[in-house]
C-alpha cells in the first residue's frame, strides 16, 4: 500500500444530519451528505500535485493516494484506484437521465463522486471525486 498506510477494520460512523452539519464545511456537507457535485475546476485539490494521502473529509478514512492521481481533464481530482478496495463502496446512480456508478466512503457513507471505465492503465478506471469530499494530508 502507498506510503505505509495500514487500513484496519472499517467501523461505520453514524451521525445525525445536524451533527454532520456542525462538523463539515458547507460545501463538504452538501457533497458528502446530500450527494451534490461541486463545479468543475473550482476545488484546489484538482490542481494539487504534491505527494500525500487524500482522506474522507467526513471521517478521515484514507481513500486515495497521490501515487494513483492523474489529470483526467474533467476538472475534478481523479484517481485510477483507491488505497484499498475496502475503503469505498459503490452503488448504481440513475439521476440526470443516465446510469453511473456512485462512490461512497465505506466508513461514513459520504458521497465522494463517481467511477467510470475510461481511466488509464493498469485499472482502466477513473474515480472522479469531489474535492470538497476530501482533505489532503501531505507526505
Amino acid at each position: 500500500m502507498p506510503q505505509n498506510i495500514e487500513i484496519g477494520p472499517i467501523v461505520k460512523v453514524v451521525r445525525t444530519d445536524e451533527e454532520w452539519k456542525k462538523l463539515l464545511s458547507p460545501p463538504a456537507y452538501q457533497v458528502l451528505r446530500h450527494e451534490d457535485t461541486e463545479r468543475a475546476f473550482t476545488n484546489p485539490l484538482h490542481e494539487n500535485h504534491a505527494a500525500g494521502i487524500y482522506r474522507c473529509a467526513g471521517c478521515d478514512l484514507p481513500l486515495f493516494s497521490s501515487e494513483h492521481k492523474f489529470d483526467s481533464g474533467t476538472g475534478w481530482p481523479s484517481f485510477w484506484q483507491p488505497i484499498d478496495p475496502r475503503v469505498i463502496e459503490t452503488r448504481k446512480d440513475s439521476s440526470f437521465f443516465m446510469t453511473r456508478t456512485e462512490v461512497h466512503c465505506a466508513r461514513c457513507g459520504g458521497h465522494q463522486g463517481h467511477v467510470f471505465t475510461d481511466g488509464p492503465k493498469p485499472t482502466g478506471l477513473r474515480y472522479c471525486i469531489n474535492g470538497a469530499a476530501l482533505k489532503f494530508v501531505p507526505a
